[in-house]
């Protein structure tokens, strides 16, 4: 049993967890570290424990200190958010080797999806369709030239143990596939300790979908619709909205009962997001999430379904409250990433918020830990901010959006949302016409406004 969660996060993702588990009378415990000894997430929670200095490696990465934080508080369940240790699968093997509750899922699917070529292979297997390329990792510069020339140039040469689009880089021939072999493995040791890679084919002009997966540990398993995704700077998401506006009914289910049942027959428990590339009429296969996404409030906002809540029903073993046919689709949502970065050149941009105001009204939601006169530290990711709006199109959802920007005040530091207000009022994205290369080529053209 549940009684008291440890969450292994900050900012308004351990505010969103605290929310969810005083919902279901589930005491909190925050950590901290001394950067954030005066953030919203640990005056929140009922206890918090301070795990040591601003440095992540020091404090949200230590594995040590946020077990023994755990054991102090009388926690007996880990919640890790996402980011930081979310889908590092020693962690949470530590975690239920110290008799204590993982809330995700199983350490053996965590790092079996970690591992971009087993996870390609596993859901080959399992009929969902992949992205054509290397069967596993190139061993040579020669062999990768091979491969390159088989599955046809461009390709997309990926670290093995990636993600967050480190140890990525694209060739268009034979010259720009050997330089970026070097970048690509110089990035994926430094990043990830492992300089493997593989290739795979370049989609010019695709859109990222992604579908949302619950499973229990009853072999039952729920497919929440997809979120597009398609709205990156590099390969950082900064806009979602649910449902995609290029996928119809027929294809949502399609592509939802495939990866039901890949999950359930993996044995898969709790949340998950399989990320597809989309062109074309095609899906494939990139990769799948073992963690809640950034993103997760737009599929909320048009099913109802909290999914942090059905995290923790599913980690304390109970069966999924609702089956495929209970899941429908109403309305329609945007999420906006709200970051502490200057518009313009995307450099993050911390210091001191001295006016704080979020918008509100009907189908509002903002996800942040700011207030006035909190500090953002330059040590961690310069997220800040969700705003999530809803309504019942997505034309109205838009103009919903746009109101909603104009509203934002936060003053002190530079922020994101003169370019989210830009991209808002563009003419291709009120149609919905954008792929994951849009953003780039729209930046090109962009001035941002000065401070």
């Amino acid at each position: 049993m549940i009684n008291k969660v440890l969450i292994a996060n900050r900012g308004e993702i351990a505010l969103r967890i605290i929310r969810a588990c005083r919902e279901m009378d589930i005491e909190t415990v925050a950590i901290h570290s001394t950067a954030d000894s005066d953030a919203m997430h640990t005056r929140l929670a009922d206890a918090s424990v301070c795990i040591g200095p601003p440095s992540a490696a020091e404090s949200y990465l230590n594995k040590a200190a946020i077990l023994a934080a755990a054991e102090i508080s009388g926690a007996n369940g880990i919640h890790p958010g996402y980011g930081f240790l979310a889908e590092n699968a020693d962690f949470a093997e530590m975690v239920i080797d110290h008799g204590l509750t993982f809330i995700g899922p199983s350490p053996e699917h965590i790092r079996l999806m970690g591992d971009k070529i087993q996870a390609k292979e596993t859901m080959k297997k399992r009929g969902v369709p992949v992205v054509p390329g290397t069967d596993g990792p190139v061993q040579s510069d020669d062999e990768a030239r091979a491969a390159a020339a088989d599955i046809g140039y461009p390709v997309l040469i990926k670290a093995v143990s990636g993600g967050g689009g480190r140890g990525m880089t694209v060739a268009r021939s034979e010259h720009e596939l050997e330089e970026g072999l070097r970048m690509a493995r110089r990035e994926a040791q430094a990043g990830f300790g492992d300089d493997r890679v593989y290739l795979e084919k370049f989609l010019e002009r695709p859109r990222h979908i992604e579908v949302q997966v619950l499973a229990d540990h009853h072999g039952h398993a729920v497919h929440l619709g997809e979120r597009d995704c398609s709205l990156q700077r590099r390969h950082q998401k900064l806009v979602e909205e649910a449902t995609s506006p290029v996928i119809d009914d027929e294809l949502r289910s399609e592509i939802g009962e495939t990866v039901s049942r890949a999950v359930v027959d993996l044995g898969y428990q709790g949340v998950g997001t399989i990320e597809f590339l989309y062109e074309n009429g095609q899906f494939y296969f990139i990769e799948m999430n073992t963690r809640l996404q950034v993103e997760h409030p737009v599929t909320e906002m048009i099913t109802g379904v909290d999914l942090v809540r059905a995290q923790l029903h599913v980690a304390k073993n109970l069966p999924l409250a609702i089956t495929q046919s209970d899941v429908r689709y109403e309305g329609h949502a945007i999420e906006c990433r709200v970051n502490a970065e200057d518009p313009g050149t995307l450099t993050p941009a911390p210091g001191t918020v001295h006016t704080y105001h979020p918008p509100g009204g009907p189908g509002v939601r903002v996800d942040s830990a700011l207030f006035a006169g909190a500090k953002v530290p330059p040590y961690y990711d310069s997220l800040i901010a969700k705003l999530i709006v809803y309504d019942q199109s997505r034309e109205a959802c838009l103009k919903r959006l746009k109101r909603a920007l104009s509203e934002y005040v936060i003053d002190g530091i530079k922020t994101g949302i003169p370019l989210l207000q830009a991209i808002t009022d563009n003419p291709a994205f009120a149609e919905g016409d954008y792929h994951t290369g849009w953003l780039g080529e729209f930046m090109e053209d962009w001035t941002p406004p000065t401070y």
